[in-house]
């Protein structure tokens, strides 16, 4: 299996069970369009292992704009810790 192939399975993975919570309207991050850039980033790190501190590292730093690009804010303060969690499950089932 080529490595757009695993990338785009890891993807479909996040996609399925990963949301942005906005006042318990809960958007999957397929229709926000960034699971893919998530899973290859995530694909890139699996090698090495991951942590907890490596899913909040790079949520931290993936910037969302919001308000019609008025303001920036990071993925992590959208995703519920619950979310976190499952994704770090999906990181560790996938390696």
């Amino acid at each position: 299996m080529s490595n757009s192939e695993q990338v785009e399975q890891l993807a479909a993975a996040i996609a399925e069970d990963v949301y942005i919570d906005i006042a318990k309207w809960h958007l999957y991050l397929n229709d926000a369009h960034l699971h893919t850039a998530l899973a290859e980033i995530f694909y890139q790190k699996l090698a090495d292992g991951i942590t907890s501190a490596d899913v909040a590292k790079v949520l931290e730093s993936k910037m969302i704009a919001i308000g019609g690009g008025k303001r920036e804010i990071p993925l992590s303060d959208l995703i519920p810790q619950s979310c976190q969690d499952r994704l770090l499950t999906i990181l560790e089932e996938f390696e």
